[in-house]
């Protein structure tokens, strides 16, 4: 039998590009370095909806290609951000259609760990948990992390 390598770990952490994310992205990484995990950064990314007198109408961009590549370039941005150029694990990012919570739910299928900020951007400052990371504590078939604000 042929030596086969050794297949890490994998962690899933969500990325929206704000500071609970970027410390959900440093304590995942910190993670990995204990465990030997690569570190998958999602992003999810949806076209958006404007609704005005008469309803619903489509947005100004409706190129796919051009939404996923925003998405992909602030992921990037964020993995830089948060934990450099040479970050001292493997991190890989993606960029997901769909809702942040079920993008961060289908990702972490078969991961070792799912990590979230306690809130985003989106909802209310002075929520507890914001409701991506109440549905991934509900909905994840795995362990889920919530890195609270400090927990850096």
């Amino acid at each position: 039998m042929a030596d086969q390598p050794e297949e890490t770990g994998r962690i899933v952490v969500g990325v929206d590009g704000s500071e609970p994310s970027d410390r959900a992205l440093r304590w995942a990484v910190r993670q990995a370095e204990l465990t030997g995990a690569a570190v998958v950064a999602v992003i999810a990314w949806e076209y958006p909806t404007y609704h005005g007198a008469r309803g619903w109408f489509p947005p100004g961009i409706t190129d796919e290609a051009e939404l996923a590549g925003r998405a992909r370039q602030e992921v990037d941005r964020a993995v830089r951000r948060a934990v450099g150029e040479e970050p001292p694990v493997e991190v890989r990012t993606e960029a997901r259609y769909g809702t942040p919570a079920g993008a961060l739910v289908e990702a972490a299928r078969g991961a070792d760990l799912l990590v979230v900020g306690s809130r985003g951007l989106g909802g209310f400052a002075g929520m507890l948990l914001g409701s991506v990371a109440q549905h991934c504590t509900r909905h994840a078939g795995v362990p889920v992390v919530v890195v609270r604000d400090g927990g850096t």
